[in-house]
């Protein structure tokens, strides 16, 4: 598998019930950080990594997504007529040129296994990323981290799963992988296990949402059962993808944000203002002037 990864898939079928009522109308995906959507930052993430063919796996009522990667040519008429050409950019820019999404229908919701193996007529048999956009990882003075899994990759000619370690008593809300060898940044996966618990978890490495796979995991899921939660698990391929394939986890660099929580998402906008190029002042100045109201005066 020494191939460049060329495609990823997001999988963004889910309903985001733990955001309701916000996610009634509008795609967990869609939910902003400062003044771009989640999906925006993994997309990005995709092609600064170096690939081109951006597949979606949606349901039928999820318009939100597709909508936003489209052209909006009202929108576009309009900006241009009123001058404003820096929003114009950014609302042309959302995929740059060269780089395609394609979106495909997941009919029912059986798991984020079922949900990769859905883009399997796009994806073909060489190998791929797939992203979850609720895991925003951020690194500030370097490359993404599907970057940094995708150099390793290709270089070592192995699959890639983002890691990262996690406390004990948190192993029942992850992927955990036992490895071989692992040094620096990786090492050989040498088993993988849906949501153990604490006392049954073979390491504190915990898998999040990112992944490089070789084409031949789609021969893996068609067979894989139903597994944790009664749907079908993208963990249990995997662990019978490396009885023949070498699959490294990979400890990136960067922070990593779960915005498929409350806080999470809270945690990721109050960064990303601080660093933002244009609020970040004010940002600080407004966090600071709460903190007084609520009587915090030692932040250490």
């Amino acid at each position: 598998m020494n191939k460049r990864i060329r495609k990823a898939v997001f999988p963004v079928a889910g309903l985001g019930t733990r955001f309701l009522p916000a996610t009634k109308t509008v795609p967990k995906e869609m939910l902003p950080i400062v003044d771009r959507p989640l999906i925006q930052y993994a997309v990005d993430e995709a092609i600064e990594a170096g690939c081109d063919t951006l597949v979606f796996v949606t349901n039928r009522y999820k318009h939100a997504v597709a909508d936003y990667f489209d052209k909006a040519y009202e929108l576009e008429q309009k900006l241009e007529r009123s001058g404003k050409h820096q929003q114009l950019e950014l609302v042309r820019n959302v995929l740059p040129e060269g780089v395609r999404a394609v979106f495909v229908t997941q009919a029912e919701a059986l798991g984020l296994g079922h949900a990769v193996l859905c883009a399997r007529s796009v994806i073909g048999d060489e190998p791929f990323a797939v992203l979850l956009p609720d895991d925003l990882i951020w690194n500030r003075n370097g490359a993404g981290a599907l970057k940094q899994m995708a150099d390793h990759a290709e270089a070592n000619g192995v699959g890639a799963i983002a890691v990262q370690d996690v406390p004990k008593e948190q192993t029942a809300s992850y992927g955990i992988v036992a490895t071989e060898g692992f040094r620096d940044r990786h090492g050989a996966i040498r088993r993988i296990v849906e949501k153990p618990k604490p006392e049954d978890a073979p390491s504190t490495l915990a898998v999040v949402g990112r992944y490089i796979l070789p084409g031949a995991i789609f021969d893996h899921l068609e067979t894989t059962g139903r597994g944790a939660g009664g749907e079908i698990q993208l963990t249990d391929a995997i662990a019978s993808l490396i009885q023949d394939r070498q699959v490294d986890a990979y400890r990136f660099r960067g922070t990593r944000f779960d915005c498929g929580t409350h806080i999470g998402l809270v945690e990721a906008t109050i960064r990303f203002a601080l660093d933002h190029e244009k609020i970040s002042d004010d940002a600080r100045d407004s966090m600071a002037r709460a903190l007084r109201e609520l009587g915090v005066t030692d932040i250490s």
